[in-house]
This record gives C-alpha cells, sequence and structure tokens, in this order.
C-alpha cells in the first residue's frame, strides 16, 4: 500500500504485537506510535482480512498490519488497545467476523427491532449499498438499584435541528451516575456506497460524508487515490488545497464558539459567533460557488483553477473581527465560569481511547498531521500547533481560538507561496501501488481524518473504501467525561467537543 508498510500477521501474534505498541505508547504518549483504526476488507472471491493501521511517529511511514481470521474469528485487541473497542464491534455488527474476549461484546451500529438475515455488509449476500440494519442484543446498560436513581433516556428526536441520537443518563438529582450515547440511527452506510464507482464519482461521495467537513474528506480521499494510483497534484493546487482546508477550519471553529457561548446563554457571544461564520461562508461562496467548498476538490488536484487575489485585503480586515471577538469571550466571567473545570478528559485516557484533533491537544497530546505528516504544501509552511493541558471544555475552547489565529497565518502564508500552473494532473507521476492500495490523511477540523482505498485493478472501480472519521473517535472519548458530572453541565460539554453525530454514523 502506498504510504504505508505492509506487515503480515497470524491471528496468534495479534495479542504480542498490540501489548507491545501499547507499551510503546504509554512510555512516550506525544511520540505519536500509537494504533489509529481497524477495517475489515471482505471480498467475495478472497477470504477475509482485517486491517490494522499504526502510526509509527512523526516523519515515519503508516504501518499497516494485515491478517486473516480463523473461521471468522480474531483475538479482540480492544482490552489492551482501547480505541478499538469500537471498531471491533463495528466490523462485528456489519461484516460478521467475532472477536474473542472483547470487553464490550454487545452491538454498536446495529439497533434491536428487525432481524436482518445476515450480517449487512457481509460479501456473499449479494447486499445493496445500503444496509439493513436490524434487530440484535441490546446494548449492554448497567442495573443501578436504588429508589433516587432515576433513568433518562433522551432522543433520538431531540430539540431544535440537531442529529438523530440518543442518550440513556442514569442519574441522581443533578448527578449524572451512568451515560450511554446511542448513535447510528441514521447510518448511511457510505463506505458501502463508493464500491463500484469510479475516482470522480468518489469524489462527490467523500464530501457528502459529512457536509460540514466537505473539504476535508474530499482532500483525504483524492490523496488516498493519487497514492494507489501513482499521481501527484501539481503545486498550484496543492497551495489551493491549503486554502480551501484553512477556510473551511476557519468556519468550523467559528460556528463552534457561537455554538458554545449559546450553551452559557452568552447570546450576544453567540450571535458574534455565527455572524463571522456566515463571513467565510459568503467568501468561500464568492471563491468556489459553494459555502460549503463543494465541488473543487477531485483526485489529481482541483476540478478548476480558482481567483484567490482578494483574499489577502479581506484576510486583514477579516482578522481585526475575530482578534475582537476572541477577547471579548476570554473576557466574559460568566462564559469562563462554566467552561472551567467543566468535561474534564485526562491525558492517559485521551490516548488510550484515541481521542483526536483538538480534543487531545486540550488535553496535552501534541499531535498534528497537518505538522508530524505533511501533506498537500503544508510541510513548505510554518505551523504552531496549539496544546493545553487542563483537559476541561475552557481548555477545548482555548485550542480553537489559537487553531482560527493560526488558520489565518496559514492562509496568508499560502497566499505569498502560490504561482500560475496548472491545477491538475491526472496522470502517473510514480509507481502506482501493485494492489491498487492508498492511504490518504487530513488534519480536519474535529481531527485526524484517513481514508483507506482499494481498486478492483481489472475495471479500474472502487472496490473497498474505509473511512476513519474524527467524530467517530471522539464519541467513543466523550462519555469518559459525562460520568461523575451533572446535568446543568451536559450541554456545555457536549457543545466543547463539536462533535458530529453524520460524521459518526457515515
Amino acid at each position: 500500500m502506498r504510504h504505508a508498510l505492509l506487515r503480515e500477521l497470524d491471528c496468534a501474534e495479534l495479542p504480542a504485537a498490540a501489548a507491545a505498541l501499547g507499551a510503546a505508547a504509554g512510555e512516550q504518549p506525544g511520540a505519536h506510535g500509537r494504533m489509529q483504526f481497524a477495517y475489515a476488507l471482505c471480498a467475495a472471491d478472497a477470504p477475509p482480512q482485517v486491517r490494522y493501521v499504526v502510526s509509527q511517529g512523526p516523519g515515519q511511514p503508516y504501518l499497516m498490519w494485515r491478517t486473516r481470521p480463523r473461521d471468522g474469528v480474531l483475538p479482540s485487541l480492544a482490552a489492551t488497545l482501547p480505541l478499538l473497542g469500537w471498531y471491533e464491534r463495528e466490523i462485528t455488527d456489519l461484516y460478521g467476523l467475532r472477536f474473542e474476549g472483547h470487553p464490550e461484546p454487545y452491538p454498536l451500529v446495529l439497533h434491536e427491532g428487525i432481524a436482518p438475515s445476515a450480517p449487512p455488509l457481509q460479501a456473499d449476500q449479494g447486499r445493496s449499498t445500503t444496509p439493513q440494519l436490524g434487530r440484535s442484543a441490546p446494548p449492554a446498560v448497567p442495573r443501578m438499584i436504588g429508589a433516587d436513581i432515576q433513568r433518562l433516556p433522551f432522543g433520538p428526536v431531540r430539540a431544535d435541528i440537531v442529529e438523530s441520537a440518543q442518550f440513556l443518563f442514569f442519574y441522581i438529582g443533578e448527578g449524572i451516575l451512568h451515560y450511554h450515547p446511542r448513535l447510528f440511527y441514521k447510518h448511511r452506510g457510505m463506505e458501502a456506497r463508493f464500491e463500484g464507482v469510479d475516482e470522480r464519482t468518489g469524489s462527490v461521495l467523500a464530501e457528502r460524508v459529512s457536509g460540514v467537513d466537505s473539504v476535508a474528506h474530499a482532500l483525504a480521499y483524492a490523496q488516498a487515490v493519487e497514492a494507489a494510483l501513482g499521481w501527484r497534484a501539481p503545486a498550484r493546487a496543492r497551495h489551493l488545497r491549503v486554502i480551501l482546508a484553512e477556510l473551511e477550519r476557519l468556519y468550523n471553529h467559528l460556528h463552534y464558539l457561537g455554538q458554545l457561548a449559546k450553551t452559557t446563554t452568552l447570546k450576544v457571544g453567540e450571535a458574534q459567533g455565527l455572524w463571522l461564520e456566515e463571513q467565510v461562508k459568503q467568501v468561500n461562496a464568492r471563491l468556489t460557488g459553494s459555502r460549503l467548498l463543494r465541488g473543487i476538490i477531485a483526485p489529481g488536484g482541483l476540478r478548476r483553477d480558482l481567483d484567490v487575489g482578494q483574499l489577502d485585503a479581506w484576510l486583514d480586515a477579516f482578522a481585526r473581527d475575530i482578534d475582537v471577538y476572541l477577547r471579548l469571550l476570554e473576557d466574559t466571567r460568566s462564559h469562563l465560569d462554566r467552561l472551567m473545570s467543566t468535561g474534564v478528559l485526562p491525558c492517559q485516557v485521551a490516548l488510550d481511547q484515541g481521542a483526536t484533533g483538538p480534543i487531545e491537544r486540550a488535553s496535552g497530546l501534541d499531535r498534528d498531521l497537518r505538522r508530524d505528516h505533511p501533506y498537500a504544501s503544508y510541510a513548505q509552511l510554518r505551523i504552531a500547533v496549539a496544546v493545553q493541558s487542563a483537559g476541561d471544555a475552557h481548555a477545548r475552547s482555548m485550542v480553537r481560538m489559537e487553531e482560527i489565529r493560526e488558520a489565518l497565518a496559514l492562509l496568508r502564508q499560502a497566499l505569498a507561496r502560490i504561482r500560475p500552473g496548472a491545477v491538475a494532473r491526472r496522470e502517473a507521476v510514480e509507481d502506482a501501488d501493485a494492489d491498487g492500495e492508498g492511504l490518504g490523511w487530513v488534519e480536519a477540523t474535529r481531527g485526524g481524518l484517513l481514508y483507506a482505498v482499494h481498486f478492483d485493478a481489472a475495471r479500474r472501480k472502487l472496490a473497498r473504501v474505509k473511512i476513519k472519521e474524527p467524530s467517530f473517535s471522539n464519541w467513543r472519548v466523550f462519555p469518559f467525561t459525562v460520568q461523575d458530572s451533572n446535568m446543568m453541565d451536559y450541554a456545555i460539554n457536549e457543545a466543547s467537543f463539536g462533535l458530529s453525530i453524520a460524521g459518526a454514523d457515515r
């Protein structure tokens, strides 16, 4: 696989390899040597495989473990590498492979209700691209005995225009004893939808996995395809990709600050954040024709050139408005009082459970793919990574504030370096991967986003696409900050994570 070293492991070798990786990550939590994600590769004409993607550290190629289940069974690695817990359960639900010794052996994606005749994405079932989610064992929920303990199932239909999910609370008074999120009510089978399409159609699908991260998904997907086919985007396209990615980061972080202000009842702060977000989206529309920056990035570069000549002047004026807004937020005591000490995520929990992006950086983990595994033209730019150590809602907001300032700086750097030239090159400039496989990654607004693509070499169509979405990782982490907190702070805590349900559900 291009951009990843492949290592064959027998099932029996997995536990020892996982233990060694876990020990190394625990000794050097900032060294990036940790598991990233796992996925099944189940072709109709080949035995099933499970792939594990490992980050070896800054500047080092990714490592991919490949193993083959024995009679559909593998040893679970979730007890040693807890972040794999959800990936193993997802594989069991959708592909029917079983992980022996899993510490949480109950469904994740499948909900009780109706019964599929077989795992929805099992290769030999003649599946459609829309999984038929159905009956499975109900989720494991603790039995809590006590006359004062109250049980509140909140959702999946909630107030306002928020996405569908159910949150199960056990609480006494205001104190939360246990919290259990249930997602995947609108699972769309996005990974299966890539199967059988060409690489350009895949870009349209990638942009729609999570609408607020259209650029990040399109870019990670495009880079994975380029790795598989031996393509390389021209220099101008790589700079424009940085500009698009940072514009997306800007409007997402401003939306985040506005929503966070809403939860602390800071109405003026909410309105100002959403107005600044709107200004970025208007610039996006003038630049690309799309407020969400869709329809531009494709494998090989961009679909068309962009005129960025007016961005410099806009950035100067906009930066002043941003500076005033961020200073006002940090000077508002009523806002800060609700954020400080709310939803604390310890560094070790963030590492073990697989937190990513601003969530992990707010807990002291210094990781950022733009700096550590540069893509597009980030290797030519100076990047300051914002890190906080408190791990609370205030730290998470501070990381995003600094990332807003850094996005403005990166936009200026990219604009200064951009030169006239081609924006697309759809031909091999280096050897294509022999197996038609590629890995691509992006530091999205919400954290590390990775795409693994597998081509059917005979037809030049996509055979398998796996998406490691940052919100899937951070939803796994979030409950650890809710237990032992209180109901009054829950909305603030959830907003401070900036989670996407569509991204997690896929």
